[in-house]
């Protein structure tokens, strides 16, 4: 070990570690000098991942000592790159969840070689392009320790040896030190001051690398001819926006709309009753005529089933967040959940009226409760499905709980939030219908409907029905849209 006064930026002391009964690591010890490149390799189920993630905070020994002069900067196997963030701002991330202090985020992607495509999103970039970007990301984070697991595994040969170059460049640029945990023998001798052999849990040998093992790897024989002939390779290539197409099938929804308006109008005309079926044309008349008093009606339900989808929807994520996050709450609270959602809503009307009375507040209540099982749940499902390593990233970034839940896990969310919000806002217009079967005061669409049909109008009832179609179609493809638009960026 090194002298007090000169203590290494990264050091473990016989540290264990067990996992599901297991010794994974057994009294390991290791320093890495300041500026230095250690690589770690060993057979797979050895411990190197685990002996990197205990150097990088994500895992606690069992028993030993872990000394980092700084929270060291990890770039995982698989990036990790937030789906919703472009290249810039994966790389500012660490600022702005304050683990900054690196290089400026343009200057680190610049540094990679990635300054060009700050705005692009990962779903964009090829996987030699993500890595350049986590590495970035990895450059932009505070401190001089930088820790690499297989960052370059997923590459083809001839891309992983250009990065293996590039990280070699950058090493002696930066003079980070730096640990690289990795399978291949010649790339831990090309690249590193020296080799840690990690085997049975144990480290059994380091090995000086420097001199004639960088001198000799790739250079020799055979294999210095088939690089020559093979080039260099090259991971800057944009994916094929494969998610960006628009469908030649677009058109399809309105052709349906025509169809079965042709059919209707077919239809009425043969069975020639308008009072049981109107024509489009009758209804279309009888809309324009009574126009004034349709926009009334439609405002008073429009305004309640408005006001319910935004209040139903807010309820549900606040309520859905924390019974996402802890199970023993949802267990605890399943019962009222399901009790809830298996009540009709049209039972409560005579309790609701009782205690609220009629008008405005009572139909956005109604119409609030509709919707607020949807978006519980939706909120549970997104919030849940978010994968793990995820948070592993923003751990060794020193997130706090609001960071995780307002950059991570309601971004994560969103798709699956956008869903409920679909479903949502048709069951708060339902809500805001029933309410107005139940109270005379809420002269909305739904009473209309009530009284064209004790007047026998039919036309006027398929006009009313067709304003609260309209609108509902209108939401669902607004909200539609937007999550095409977040599915889309994300690549899927």
């Amino acid at each position: 070990m090194s002298a007090p006064g000169d203590r290494p930026p990264l050091a473990v002391q016989d540290v264990t570690v067990r996992l599901g009964g297991e010794v994974i690591l057994n009294s390991v010890s290791l320093e890495v000098r300041r500026g230095e490149f250690l690589a770690l390799i060993g057979p797979s189920g050895g411990g190197k991942s685990t002996l990197l993630r205990v150097l990088a905070g994500l895992l606690r020994p069992e028993r030993g000592a872990v000394h980092s002069s700084t929270p060291p900067a990890l770039v995982f196997q698989d990036y990790r790159l937030l789906p919703w963030r472009t290249a810039l701002r994966n790389v500012a991330l660490p600022a702005d969840l304050g683990a900054g202090g690196g290089l400026a985020p343009q200057e680190a992607l610049k540094m990679v070689g990635m300054e060009a495509y700050g705005p692009y999103f990962p779903a964009q970039l090829s996987g030699g392009m993500r890595a350049r970007v986590a590495l970035a990301r990895a450059l932009a984070q505070s401190g001089d320790v930088l820790l690499l697991d297989e960052p370059f595994a997923a590459l083809d040969a001839l891309v992983r040896e250009r990065f293996n170059a590039e990280l070699r460049h950058l090493h002696e640029k930066t003079g980070r030190t730096t640990v690289l945990v990795t399978h291949s023998i010649r790339e831990a001798v090309w690249l590193a001051d020296r080799v840690a052999v990690l085997q049975g849990g144990q480290i059994v040998e380091v090995l000086d690398t420097r001199g004639e093992g960088r001198v000799s790897a790739y250079t020799d024989g055979l294999e210095a001819h088939l690089r020559a002939v093979l080039g260099t390779g090259d991971s800057t290539r944009l994916r094929a926006e494969t998610a960006g197409t628009r469908s030649r099938s677009g058109w399809l929804p309105a052709l349906a709309v025509a169809l079965a308006l042709l059919g209707w109008h077919l239809g009425a005309s043969a069975l020639n009753q308008p009072f049981l079926v109107p024509t489009p044309g009758a209804v279309w008349q009888e809309a324009v005529k009574t126009a004034p008093a349709l926009a009334a009606a439609f405002w008073v339900t429009v305004r309640a089933a408005l006001l319910g989808t935004l209040l139903g929807a807010l309820a549900g994520v606040l309520i859905g967040y924390p019974l996402a996050k802890w199970r023993a709450l949802e267990r605890f609270l399943s019962p009222f959940l399901v009790a809830s959602q298996s009540t009709p809503i049209v039972v409560l009307a005579p309790l609701l009226v009782s205690w609220l009375g009629f008008g405005l507040l009572p139909a956005v209540v109604v119409s609030a409760l509709s919707a607020l099982y949807p978006m519980l749940i939706a909120t549970l499902v997104g919030v849940r499905e978010l994968e793990g390593t995820y948070h592993e990233l923003f751990s060794t970034l020193r997130a706090s709980r609001w960071q995780r839940l307002t950059r991570l896990e309601l971004p994560g969310a969103l798709p699956v939030l956008l869903g409920g919000l679909r479903l949502a806002a048709s069951l708060a217009l339902i809500g805001a219908v029933v309410w107005e079967f139940v109270d005379p005061n809420q002269k909305g669409l739904g009473l209309a409907v009530q009284v064209a049909g004790v007047y026998q109008n039919k036309a006027a009832q398929f006009a009313a029905i067709a304003l609260l179609v309209g609108y509902g179609v209108l939401v669902y493809t607004l909200i539609t849209a937007l999550e095409r638009q977040v599915m889309r960026r994300r690549g899927r």
